[in-house]
């Protein structure tokens, strides 16, 4: 079907409109921290206020109004699993992955490369992309919580 007239097209602009001045609304009340760099749980989140939005949208059996709920528990959830991971290390390794070495000393550490998913490649681009020519040059590679790769250069650089 291409069209199927104007009521579906002015509910897609109305709600649409709604919905999004109510998830901006719910994300400025919530902080930077469901917009920051992500982890896992984060992106969750993240992609299930999309996909809320979209259901939002499209499906005329969602209400305004329960779109804007999913919103506030999504948001919600994340608040409450972010302060509790601030006071229980245990909720904190839970959500949370630790930084990983994977290079030390101009080394791979092959361990945490397989454990990681991660080539040695992938290592080099990073050392490139931080502006350094080889791994001799470099004393420490972290993989970080949000995946991106942290470079540290030997001290006699």
């Amino acid at each position: 079907m291409f069209f199927a007239g104007f009521e579906g097209i002015w509910r897609t602009l109305v709600i649409g409109l709604c919905a999004y001045v109510a998830l901006v609304g719910v994300l400025r009340i919530t902080g930077k921290r469901t917009l920051s760099k992500m982890n896992a749980f984060d992106l969750v989140v993240t992609v299930a206020l999309g996909s809320t939005l979209a259901t939002v949208l499209l499906s005329q059996d969602v209400a305004l109004a329960e779109g804007v709920t999913a919103f506030l528990l999504l948001a919600g959830a994340q608040f409450a699993v972010t302060w509790t991971s601030l006071r229980s290390d245990r909720v904190r390794r839970w959500v949370k992955a630790e930084p990983r070495a994977l290079l030390r000393n101009g080394c791979l550490l092959p361990d945490a490369l397989k454990a990681e998913r991660v080539t040695p490649d992938e290592i080099d681009a990073a050392i490139r992309g931080a502006g350094y020519g080889n791994s001799a040059d470099i004393a420490l590679v972290m993989l970080e919580t949000d995946g991106s790769m942290s470079v540290i250069a030997q001290k006699n650089n």
